[in-house]
């Protein structure tokens, strides 16, 4: 059996007053992102390196933000299956994106850099080691086709 959920946003562009799509070096990127029952408009635009604002979140930040995001709580689901009392948890995630000569590309390879804290030092192997199991689990990881690396450090607090 299984279940299926809906996600909506919505994408919302304008071509500014002095602009023209007719360029593609001179209009601007800028946009918004509207999620359905949230509190706040996600500004966005293009990466710097595609002529985007770079003050501002662009999908490559969100993608890799979001694998983070998402080992994390699949993370602590698989600590707390495992009586792991996880202390803190921060990640220090990098994605490498290649762009052809065509303009195509693609993530070729996303690194995440948890720094776990947990209570218990004699835990510290297993938490560890599930690491694993968190991205078998993670949705975001597992709509991916590229390699996702964890180079996790545990710590005792």
């Amino acid at each position: 059996m299984s279940i299926h959920h809906t996600f909506k946003a919505k994408v919302s562009w304008s071509l500014g007053a002095e602009d023209s799509t007719c360029n593609p070096r001179t209009f601007s990127r800028n946009h918004k992102v509207t999620i359905v029952n949230k509190v706040v408009d996600i500004p966005m635009s293009a990466a710097k390196t595609f002529r985007g604002d770079d003050t501002l979140y662009n999908p490559e930040d969100l993608l890799l933000s979001a694998l983070a995001s998402c080992h994390m709580m699949s993370y602590l689901y698989v600590c707390s299956q495992h009586n792991i009392e996880v202390l803190s948890y921060s990640d220090y995630a990098e994605g490498d994106l290649e762009v052809l000569a065509s303009g195509r590309g693609s993530f070729q390879f996303v690194r995440l850099r948890p720094v776990v804290t947990i209570k218990d030092a004699t835990q510290k192997d297993l938490a560890l080691s599930l690491h694993d199991k968190a991205n078998a689990l993670c949705f975001i990881a597992n709509s991916c086709n590229f390699p996702i690396s964890h180079e996790a450090n545990i710590k005792v607090g």
